[in-house]
């Protein structure tokens, strides 16, 4: 039977543990409603842009005068993967399942002979992945000092990928994140970002523009702002899946923490119990020897 001293250390540390637990689960509850608020904000705004650009670049697809971001360079030798993670841990399976995307996307694209570069952003995937790519990282985008992500670090992202590839150093790139569903669901998410392609509402009514000037100058100086918003969206659904799976994670850990404070406090309660009956026979049987 453990020691009573070990089993009451053993208490106190689960203890300690519990009430950092439940800290961090309300500092994540905190922030998760701000960052919910924040990416449902954007969705509006990236879904009106999503829908002006499809109608642009529909208008344009396959014409000599297409932009380069749009047409592309005409090839699919080399993809750029851009994968968005957490810069901390404590947040469940968040980053491994944004990881594990990567992953069997990158190991997709190698068995079919292509070749693939990789960014990171978030100091946790980049853990993850440099093991087995480490030799393919171009880049890593470290916003552990950054409280709240804002546009202008979606905008750093997006045109260190837009100068790569006017560099010529990839023909595709997609990013990966994961979207907020719920604080119990985020979906890993793979999203095409050069060539650029606009995923529209099936079910929403297409609207009709007359642009002046021509839809090939229009796109182009809308194409790296709309690549833009959709490396911001991305950041904005990643920062609140981030927040939930740390809610979750933390709630979680302390439940478990409890259970274990449960089951030590029977085991300490029974060890004292024995300890004490066997001082009392002792004492019993010292006295029948007087």
């Amino acid at each position: 039977m453990a020691n009573l001293k070990d089993l009451k250390m053993r208490i106190d540390s689960v203890t300690s543990t519990r009430k950092i637990t439940k800290a961090m689960q309300m500092v994540a509850a905190a922030k998760l409603r701000r960052a919910q608020e924040s990416a449902e904000a954007g969705r509006p705004f990236a879904a009106r842009m999503n829908a002006v650009m499809s109608n642009l670049a529909g208008a344009s697809a396959g014409s000599e005068g297409a932009p380069h971001l749009l047409a592309g360079n005409g090839k699919n030798a080399v993809h750029l993967l851009i994968v968005a993670t957490a810069e901390r841990g404590l947040c469940g399976g968040f980053n491994s399942s944004i990881a594990r995307l990567a992953r069997a996307h990158a190991e997709k694209l190698v068995a079919e002979g292509k070749t693939v570069k990789m960014v990171t952003v978030g100091k946790k995937g980049r853990e993850q992945l440099k093991r087995d790519y480490q030799d393919i990282m171009l880049h890593h985008f470290d916003f552990s000092e950054v409280k709240r992500i804002g546009y202008a670090n979606a905008q750093e992202v997006a045109n260190d990928v837009m100068h790569r590839f006017n560099a010529d150093e990839f023909d595709v790139a997609t990013i990966f994140y994961n979207k907020f569903e719920s604080v119990m669901s985020q979906v890993p998410t793979a999203q095409q970002l050069i060539p650029a392609h606009f995923e529209v509402d099936a079910d929403a009514e297409a609207p009709f523009y007359e642009y002046e000037p021509s839809e090939e100058e229009i796109l182009i100086e809308l194409l790296p702002r709309a690549l833009t918003t959709q490396v911001f969206t991305a950041l904005l659904e990643n920062g609140a899946s981030e927040q939930g799976a740390r809610m979750s994670a933390m709630d979680n850990a302390t439940r478990n923490a409890g259970e274990m404070i449960d089951k030590l406090t029977i085991e300490y309660n029974r060890s004292r119990q024995a300890a004490i009956t066997n001082e009392l026979i002792e004492i019993i049987s010292g006295a029948e020897a007087l």
